[in-house]
């Protein structure tokens, strides 16, 4: 089981390469991230954007502009679209997106005639997080894609944690459905939510995982928080994955374990044909890194 997010880089060396393909790749982040991924044995790949501008990043970041293959496409839009169609006539794996607007990024994933979405599919965001403070990896969602998920949304992100951490090498992930409580209190749809999704776990609706909830995020990774309240159960201050409640308590979490913590992290969007990185313009070189690592082992 992979223990720590370097330890991706040996086992995707093992494994045939992906080729990841990025939407309007101009950006010396981008373009730096992606080398080393090549450099790292894990990735192939394909640059979509200004053939100029991406020669001139390469001279100043002194990367070899041939590891590269170029399709040059100067508009940002076009650029999206042409990513994603390349995805969609077989010749890559993962979606990167580079200096394209994350407006314009999606839309092209989600174009009903040309995008990268099968009918009824749900795009979420998936985040693997490695925190200074925590004895694991935490896998969690959504952070980023869905504002405020109903039932269905959220059932659909469980799922998707489970998958990535079934691609991470555990085979019986702890999941924990989070709320401002571990009280099912009828009047808080987050509390009525993870108790219907626990249940339907327990049922084997959902399958392979272990999940509990509603659970306060205190109780779901802290053992003595959990000790102190008597929740006993497999999941409480043990959690591999946390499903949050709706997007401001995700991001907030996320942010903080990076700019308080110092954790780092990696992330994806999953839910479309192939996996999607999409990093913020804040995040680092190492992030975006992970991110790619992380697409290439949940690759298919």
């Amino acid at each position: 089981m992979i223990k720590k997010l370097d330890d991706l880089f040996e086992v995707l060396k093992a494994q045939k390469s992906k080729r990841l393909v990025a939407a309007y790749a101009n950006d010396a982040h981008t373009i730096s991230a992606v080398s080393q991924a090549i450099d790292k044995g894990i990735i192939e790949a394909t640059l979509v954007g200004d053939k100029e501008t991406i020669a001139t990043v390469c001279r100043k970041e002194n990367i070899d502009v041939n590891k590269f293959q170029i399709v040059n496409q100067p508009d940002e839009m076009e650029a999206a679209h042409w990513a994603v169609r390349i995805i969609n006539e077989g010749h890559g794996d993962i979606l990167m997106k580079g200096l394209v607007s994350t407006d314009k990024y999606m839309r092209a994933i989600l174009n009903k005639e040309n995008g990268l979405m099968m009918p009824g599919a749900i795009l979420s965001h998936v985040t693997v997080l490695e925190n200074p403070n925590y004895h694991k990896l935490l896998i969690i969602g959504d952070v980023a894609i869905i504002p405020l998920p109903d039932l269905k949304e959220k059932i659909a992100i469980t799922n998707y944690l489970i998958s990535m951490a079934y691609a991470l090498g555990n085979e019986l992930p702890k999941v924990a459905v989070l709320a401002a409580t571990e009280q099912v209190m009828l009047k808080m749809p987050a509390c009525v939510d993870a108790a219907l999704i626990s249940k339907m776990a327990e049922r084997g609706q959902i399958k392979s995982a272990l999940i509990d909830g509603p659970l306060a995020l205190d109780v779901a990774i802290d053992k003595e928080s959990a000790e102190i309240k008597k929740l006993l159960g497999p999941v409480a201050g043990d959690a591999d994955c946390l499903v949050f409640p709706n997007i401001e308590s995700g991001n907030v979490f996320y942010k903080a374990n990076t700019k308080l913590a110092k954790g780092e992290q990696g992330a994806i969007v999953v839910g479309a044909k192939v996996p999607a990185v999409l990093s913020s313009r804040g995040d680092s070189i190492k992030t975006k890194l992970y991110s790619i690592a992380l697409a290439a082992i949940s690759a298919k």
